[in-house]
């Protein structure tokens, strides 16, 4: 006899990149909640990560408003079921309003910054054995990634986008890079360039399909959407990105992930997992903080990241992880 549903309302994050970051939770009570049902809020960009976890009942697209009305909205949305668990990564009040048995709510930690997926892990009392990201892949998505990157040839897939272009790598250096791993007697000649990115991102093609040999590009750009990107970047050999969300789900796929850090800390958002790796230029986070204290002018502080730099570093982990 199949266990009673235990019904789940998981709260996450806004962004994709944290979100990822967190997802490894919700596989961990998948796995040892009998009968786990959940109901998962996040932000619109992050929310279709989640569409293919198992026990799905509902995914709430949580939309923040300045006067902040979209915690009252999405307490009229679930106040009338009865909850078993309530994990809320936010560390809102809600889950004090609600009828739940259990509930496991984020709260600022004091000492020494530590990574995300730990202090995701910490809300459950898991930050001894973190779970590592984890987004579920239906048999769609899994046939359509499959499909995107049928053909010959290892692939070097690029993020060159972020949300802020003072924590974005110039494209043109990104191009050179391709150059070198994919050309002669680079660790991936002959091989394919995927480019990754949402609509917003287009920008970046013209300057990287100018590099890559003829029918060897692929182009995600705003073409799929995320549990298939994630699939398909599991097929990456290698991939070379800025800090941000598609860093995150090319690391929780399993591809060798390269990512380009300035101003961000790497403490708290380097790739997850063995196959992950960081590089920054010359300046540390609190030396870009002497010129940008918020971190937030319009200024781009990758300049001092070198592509010399960045090539030996994929070739390093190109050998690293054949």
């Amino acid at each position: 006899m199949p266990p009673p549903p235990f019904p789940i309302l998981f709260i996450t994050a806004t962004r994709i990149g944290d979100a990822v970051l967190s997802s490894g939770l919700i596989r961990r009570l998948s796995e040892e909640v009998p009968g786990a049902r959940f109901t998962i809020v996040a932000g619109p960009a992050a929310a279709p990560l989640f569409e293919d976890v198992p026990g799905l009942e509902e995914i709430i697209r949580f939309e923040k408003s300045r006067d902040g009305g979209h915690w009252i909205r999405l307490w009229n949305q679930v106040r009338r079921r009865s909850w078993g668990l309530v994990v809320d990564l936010r560390g809102s009040a809600i889950s004090g309003l609600l009828n739940r048995r259990k509930r496991a709510v984020y709260r600022r930690s004091p000492g020494v910054p530590v990574h995300k997926v730990i202090e995701a892990a910490r809300v459950l009392g898991l930050q001894e054995d973190p779970p590592a990201p984890y987004i579920y892949v239906g048999e769609a998505a899994a046939r359509k990634a499959a499909g995107l990157v049928a053909g010959e040839g290892p692939i070097l897939a690029m993020g060159p986008a972020a949300n802020w272009v003072g924590k974005t790598w110039p494209v043109e250096r990104f191009a050179q890079v391709a150059i070198q791993l994919l050309g002669a007697g680079g660790p991936l000649e002959g091989g394919r360039l995927m480019v990754a990115g949402g609509p917003q991102d287009a920008g970046v093609l013209p300057t990287l399909r100018a590099v890559a040999p003829r029918g060897r590009f692929i182009d995600l750009v705003g073409k799929v959407d995320l549990v298939t990107l994630h699939a398909a970047l599991g097929s990456a050999r290698l991939f070379i990105g800025n800090d941000s969300g598609l860093m995150h789900l090319s690391a929780a796929a399993g591809a060798p992930t390269l990512g380009l850090f300035g101003p961000s800390d790497e403490r708290l958002y380097a790739p997850w997992g063995p196959r992950g790796r960081v590089l920054r230029g010359a300046r540390s986070l609190d030396q870009i903080r002497t010129l940008d204290p918020d971190l937030s002018q319009a200024i781009c502080h990758m300049m001092d990241l070198s592509v010399e730099s960045v090539v030996g570093a994929a070739k390093r982990l190109v050998l690293e992880t054949g």
